[in-house]
């Protein structure tokens, strides 16, 4: 992938706070990304898109933690050993500052660890550093 398929790249947000999606969805719209983002609400939902295919790849994933019915360290566990699904890039944006959170994630090989109240007005920097993300990394397409 190169910066010119850049807005290509589907947003899988599994996020069940709708105040959080509405906040991100509003982020990406001011920052001028254009990719499409397809919201679920738990891993299990999420789960059942990838497997079925019904998000279109390439695609990155963000993903909150605390989460009815299946919260995402779980959705991650289960993603990893998953050989269909085990390479899919995954940044986690989360209230949670849990060392055991923060350790879990990345020992189940995200791309990033955000904590949502520490974004504050930063929020924008990290929504422009996923839009540079975006542009100049190559991305498995199948």
């Amino acid at each position: 992938m190169n910066v010119k398929n850049a807005d290509k790249i589907t947003l899988l947000l599994v996020e069940d706070d709708d105040i959080d999606a509405m906040t991100i969805k509003r982020s990406f719209k001011k920052q001028n990304i254009t990719n499409p983002v397809v919201r679920v609400y738990d891993g299990i939902e999420a789960l059942a898109l990838l497997k079925e295919k019904k998000v279109t790849q390439p695609l990155v994933i963000i993903l909150d933690l605390q989460m009815p019915r299946m919260g995402g360290i779980e959705f991650l566990q289960t993603l990893r050993a998953d050989p269909l699904l085990s390479d899919l890039v995954v940044f986690v944006l989360t209230t949670s500052k849990a060392k055991s959170d923060i350790a879990s994630s990345y020992g189940e090989h995200i791309a990033g660890y955000f904590v949502k109240g520490e974004t504050g007005d930063r929020f924008s920097g990290l929504v422009n550093m996923l839009k540079n993300y975006f542009e100049i990394v190559h991305l498995n397409e199948e």
